[in-house]
């Protein structure tokens, strides 16, 4: 085992996690830690892809640190975005869940 088995393990479970976090919570606030997960998850494999390129002899890339700085700004800037419309819907509906889409008018009905 390498030195960046033990870092593409943790970045594969954390995309993991985030993934499923995204597809099964149904709370808006666990959605977004679920995607910062997934953000971190990513970043994690950036600086693997970076680290193994330079471990291979070729010379430092700075592409994937600019992507990986770039990324946590604009993650940053999407969990803030996140939470201030979590706020919002708490303060029109009570509630952080997001709800079920309610039944239609023609689902109701019994077909003949």
């Amino acid at each position: 085992m390498n030195g960046t088995a033990p870092f593409a393990l943790a970045a594969a479970g954390l995309v993991g996690l985030g993934l499923y976090g995204m597809l099964a919570q149904s709370s808006v606030l666990r959605k977004v830690i679920a995607f910062n997960l997934l953000g971190i998850g990513v970043f994690l494999v950036f600086g693997i892809a970076a680290r193994r390129g330079a471990a291979a002899g070729l010379p430092a890339d700075p592409v994937p640190q600019a992507m990986v700085i770039t990324g946590l700004v604009v993650a940053f800037a999407a969990t803030a975005l996140a939470l201030v419309l979590t706020l919002r819907l708490h303060q029109t509906t009570g509630a952080v869940t997001l709800a079920e889409d309610p039944p239609t008018a023609n689902s109701a009905a019994p077909s003949e």
